[in-house]
């Protein structure tokens, strides 16, 4: 059985929702907390390749909108992905991977999991 990764915030409602429906589907997987363990630029490029920056970058929350305009306006992968190195809020949660295949998921769909994890 291939081995699940889910990355977020564990007071994120989406990231909540989540790893209560892996709990309920009996789904083994690891958590990874962006507060305390951070993201590796590696990651964050491979996710993007994935999904495409757009998607990644979480342009809804409240650490975006206080970003300064300079960093907003004209944004482009590299600099989106500084971004989210600096400000690990600004990546879209959940994302949740699996080390059998090149999915990336962002955010989280019931349907999207089940067609994924089930």
């Amino acid at each position: 059985m291939s081995r699940i990764e889910v990355y977020g915030i564990p007071n994120c409602d989406s990231v909540r929702k989540a790893r209560k429906w892996l709990d309920a589907n009996g789904r083994d997987f690891v958590f990874h907390d962006f507060k305390k363990e951070g993201v590796e630029r590696d990651r964050l490029e491979s996710w993007s390749d994935a999904v495409g920056w757009q998607v990644l970058l979480n342009r809804r929350g409240t650490t975006f909108r206080k970003l300064d305009e300079s960093e907003k306006s004209d944004l482009t992968r590299d600099a989106a992905i500084d971004l989210m190195l600096k400000h690990t809020s600004l990546i879209k949660r959940p994302v949740a991977t699996r080390d059998d295949s090149d999915v990336v998921l962002v955010g989280f769909t019931e349907s999207e999991w089940r067609n994924q994890f089930c």
